[in-house]
C-alpha cells in the first residue's frame, strides 16, 4: 500500500492517516458512503465485511481478534501487540521473522530452515498461528504481500482458539475489498540481489459488489552462500454486500514456494564446564549440500465469511476455511559441534515430506443485553474442524559423514533409510461462551468457558507391522478477567487463563506408545496490567505475568526427534510497549520485555530461545510532507538455543542490531524508499534450531522500493 500522510485533527488532536485510511484498507467496506479518517478513529465498522478494528499509522485502537467481538484494545485485560500495515510497509518487512525481532517477548526461531516458528513467554510452537482468527497450522512461511495488520495475543488464548497457544498466538488480518477504486503496485531489490514485485488491485463493481487482488513474486537471497529461492502466490478476494445488513465475501489463495534449506551453522566448545557457543570466522559458509537442501510448498486457501445483523443487538458471523497443503523438505545439517576451530563437523541429513487438508468452520453469535445495571456483550460460538495429515521421514546415507571446515568438500547423498510413516486425522469440536459485562462505567469484567473435544486416530506404518494409535481428549477452559477504569483513557486489569496441548504435539506425529496415555500438557497464565491511551493516537502498555506449564515435554537437545518429559517449567516476566504519535510528526512502535523461564523448581534448567531482556524501538520522523527517515534499534541479551540440561548447552551472545530507512514521496501517486538493515554491521547470531544448527545475521545491506498508487 503506497502510504501518503496528511494531518487532521480528531478531537483537537492532530493524527496522521493515510490516502486511503488503514481502516478503509482493513475493511471490505460495501456501501456508497465514503470512509473518513475521522470515521475511521471511532466508527464501530459496523459496514465491513470482516471487521479487524481501527488503527491509525502505528497505532491500533480495537481488535475482533483477542476477543472475537470487537473490543477497544483498553478493554481486553491481556498484553497485544499490533504491527499496522503502515509500519510493515515503513520496515519493509516481508517475513514474520522480520516482524517478530521487533516484538518483545516473542523469539523468533530458525525451523529448521523451512518454517515459522516462535518462542513466546517460554513456550516454542510451529503451530500457533492464525489467519482471520482461524488456524492456520501447518509448517510453512507466511507472507505478508496480502496482509493488513499482525496481531500478536500473550498468554494462552484457548477460549478464543482452541488447544495449543499456550504462550500466545500470532494472527494474520487479511487484506479485503473496499468500495474505493485503486490500482497499486511496489518493486524492490535489495543488496543481496533478492528482488520483489507486487500488485494490489480493488475495483468496485457496483454499489454491492467489491473485488480486490493482491499478487507477489519475490526471488530470494542473502548473505549465505549457496542459499537463494523464490515464491509466488496471488489472491483475489470478493466481497457482496446482501441487503443492508449482510455481507459476505469469498477468497482463495495461491502459495508456490521454493527456497533452499538452511539450518546455519554449529557450535563449538569454549572452556570446560562452560557452555558452548556457536562457532565464528563461518557467517557464510553452507553445512548442507548444494542442490539437495530445498524445500518445496504448495498452499491452496480458499475462505468464506458471512457477516449479519439478526437484530439491533444481536449479530451473527461465520467463517469456513479449506486448505490443501504439500511439502517436501530435504537437508544436510551439522549434527554435533564443531570439533576445532579448523576441525570437523559431523552431518545428518533426512527427507520430509508432508501433505495436510484443513476443513474447520466456526460460527459466533454476539448478543447485547441488559441485566438492571449491568451491560452485557455476549459470546457464543461453535468451531468443528477436520485435519487430514500424512508425514514420512526418509534418512540420507553420506559420502561422508563429516565435514572438513579447513578444506571444506560437500558429500554426495542418497535417501534411503526410512524412518517414519505417519497418517493421522483430526478431528474436533468446541463451544464456547464469553461475557463481557460492564458494571457501571469504570469496571468490566470478562468472563468465559470452552468445551474443545479432540479427537485423533492415525496409523505408524512403520518399520514393520502397522501400529494404530488413538487419544480422545475432552478439556473444559476457562478465561476470567477484571478491568477497572479509573479513568476513560486508563485501564487496570488482571486475568487468568488455561490452554492445552494434547499429547500428539502441534503437527500431530509425537503420540508414541508412551505419550499415548498421558494427559495433555496445560498451560495456566496469571496476568496484571495497565493500559493507557495517552492520546487516540498514542498508547502504552505495562504488563507483570507468570506461566506455568504442567506435563511439560521438550526436544532432547541430543537428539531432537524425541522428546523428554520435565514436568512443570514456570516463565515470570515483565513487558512494556508503545505505540503511536508523540508529535504530528514523529511515530513510533517498540517495548522491552523481561523473562525468567525455568524448570519449576530447579532453577539451574532454564528454557531455550528465551533471552531475558529484548528491547525494540522504531521511529519514523517526517521533516515535511514529503521527505521522512526512520531508525530502529533491536536488544537481544544471551540465550540458550535448546533447554539447558548440562553445562554445555550451547549460548548465543547477546546483540543490537540498528536499521535506518529514508522515505521520498516523488509525486502524490510515486514514493521512493531505502531501508538499511545492520546499519554498523554488527557481528550476531540471530536464532538457533537446536545447541548445533544457529542462524547468522546478515551484514549491512540494503532494499531500495518504488510504490506507486493510482
Amino acid at each position: 500500500m503506497l502510504r501518503f500522510i496528511r494531518i487532521i485533527e480528531v478531537k483537537g488532536v492532530p493524527v496522521r492517516y493515510s490516502i486511503p485510511s488503514t481502516i478503509a484498507i482493513t475493511a471490505a467496506i460495501l456501501t456508497s458512503k465514503p470512509v473518513l479518517a475521522e470515521d475511521a478513529a471511532y466508527d464501530d465498522d459496523s459496514r465491513t465485511i470482516i471487521v479487524t478494528g481501527a488503527s491509525e499509522g502505528y497505532v491500533a485502537s480495537n481488535s475482533i481478534t483477542a476477543t472475537k467481538t470487537d473490543t477497544p484494545l483498553l478493554d481486553i485485560p491481556q498484553s497485544i501487540s499490533v504491527v499496522t500495515r503502515e509500519q510493515l510497509d515503513d520496515q519493509a518487512h516481508y517475513s514474520l521473522a522480520d516482524v517478530l525481532h521487533y516484538v518483545p517477548g516473542v523469539t523468533v526461531g530458525q525451523g529448521e530452515g523451512n518454517r515459522d516458528q516462535i518462542t513466546l513467554r517460554g513456550q516454542n510452537t510451529t503451530a500457533d498461528f492464525f489467519l482471520d482468527g482461524v488456524r492456520d497450522d501447518v509448517q510453512y512461511y507466511r507472507g505478508l504481500y496480502n496482509i493488513e495488520r499482525v496481531e500478536i495475543l500473550k498468554g494462552p488464548y484457548a477460549l478464543i482458539f482452541g488447544r495449543g497457544g499456550g504462550g500466545g498466538i500470532i494472527n494474520r488480518v487479511q487484506k479485503s475489498p473496499q468500495t474505493e477504486a485503486f490500482y497499486a503496485g511496489h518493486a524492490s531489490i535489495n543488496s543481496f540481489g533478492a528482488y520483489d514485485i507486487s500488485a494490489d488491485l480493488n475495483a468496485p463493481l457496483n454499489d454491492a459488489i467489491a473485488v480486490r487482488l493482491n499478487a507477489v513474486y519475490e526471488e530470494q537471497n542473502n548473505h549465505r552462500d549457496f542459499v537463494d529461492g523464490w515464491r509466488y502466490a496471488w489472491n483475489p478476494y470478493i466481497a457482496f454486500k446482501l441487503g443492508e445488513d449482510w455481507k459476505l465475501g469469498l477468497s482463495y489463495e495461491y502459495v508456490d514456494d521454493d527456497r533452499v534449506t538452511d539450518r546455519g551453522v554449529p557450535s563449538i566448545a569454549t572452556a570446560a564446564g562452560q557452555p558452548n557457543k556457536p562457532i565464528s570466522g563461518f557467517r557464510d559458509q553452507f553445512f548442507g549440500v548444494p542442490g539437495v537442501n530445498r524445500t518445496w510448498l504448495e498452499a491452496q486457501i480458499a475462505k468464506l465469511r458471512l457477516d449479519g445483523q439478526i437484530a439491533d443487538n444481536l449479530s451473527f458471523s461465520g467463517t469456513v476455511l479449506y486448505g490443501d497443503y504439500d511439502k517436501t523438505y530435504e537437508n544436510v545439517f551439522a549434527n554435533g559441534a564443531a570439533t576445532a576451530q579448523n576441525g570437523t563437523v559431523a552431518l545428518s541429513a533426512y527427507s520430509d515430506p508432508t501433505t495436510r487438508k484443513n476443513f474447520i468452520a466456526q460460527s459466533n453469535l454476539v448478543w447485547d443485553i441488559s441485566t438492571g445495571p449491568l451491560a452485557h456483550k455476549l459470546l457464543f460460538g461453535i468451531e468443528y474442524g477436520d485435519q487430514q495429515s500424512t508425514n514420512s521421514r526418509v534418512n540420507g546415507t553420506l559420502s561422508s559423514s563429516t565435514f572438513n571446515l579447513a578444506n571444506p568438500v560437500f558429500p554426495t547423498v542418497t535417501f534411503n533409510v526410512p524412518n517414519r510413516n505417519t497418517v493421522s486425522d483430526v478431528e474436533f469440536f468446541s463451544a464456547y461462551v464469553q461475557d463481557q459485562i460492564s458494571i457501571g462505567e469504570n469496571v468490566d469484567v470478562v468472563a468465559g468457558l470452552r468445551y474443545d473435544r479432540f479427537d485423533i486416530e492415525g496409523v505408524d506404518l512403520f518399520p514393520v507391522v502397522d501400529r494404530p494409535f488413538a487419544r480422545k481428549d475432552d478439556k473444559i477452559s476457562p478465561r476470567v478477567g477484571l478491568i477497572i477504569k479509573p479513568r476513560e483513557n486508563i485501564s487496570l486489569y488482571s486475568s487468568y487463563s488455561q490452554s492445552f496441548l494434547p499429547r500428539s504435539g502441534d503437527q500431530f506425529l509425537t503420540l508414541s506408545v508412551t505419550q499415548q496415555n498421558l494427559a495433555p500438557e496445560k498451560f495456566t497464565n496469571y496476568e496484571i496490567g495497565a493500559k493507557w491511551d495517552i492520546r487516540p493516537n498514542l498508547n502504552v502498555t505495562l504488563a507483570l505475568f507468570q506461566l506455568d506449564r504442567s506435563n511439560a515435554t521438550t526436544p532432547n537437545p541430543a537428539n531432537p526427534l524425541v522428546t523428554i518429559n520435565v514436568g512443570e517449567t514456570r516463565t515470570k516476566g515483565v513487558e512494556f510497549s508503545v505505540a503511536g504519535q508523540i508529535t504530528s510528526q514523529w511515530q513510533v512502535h517498540g517495548g522491552y520485555s523481561y523473562q525468567d523461564a525455568a524448570l519449576a523448581g530447579n532453577d539451574s534448567v532454564r528454557l531455550g530461545q528465551v533471552p531475558k531482556h529484548q528491547a525494540s524501538l522504531w521511529n519514523r520522523y517526517d521533516f515535511n510532507d514529503r521527505f521522512a527517515a526512520g531508525v530502529g534499534i533491536i536488544h537481544q541479551s544471551s540465550q540458550f538455543a535448546a533447554i539447558r540440561t548440562s553445562a554445555t548447552t550451547t549460548r548465543l551472545p547477546s546483540f543490537t542490531r540498528v536499521d535506518a530507512a529514508f522515505y521520498y514521496d516523488v509525486s502524490d501517486n510515486v514514493q521512493l524508499q531505502l531501508n538499511i538493515e545492520n546499519l554498523f554491521d554488527t557481528t550476531y547470531f540471530s536464532d538457533a534450531h537446536n545447541n548445533n544448527n544457529i542462524s547468522t545475521g546478515a551484514p549491512i545491506n540494503g532494499r531500495f522500493t518504488i510504490r506507486a498508487k493510482i
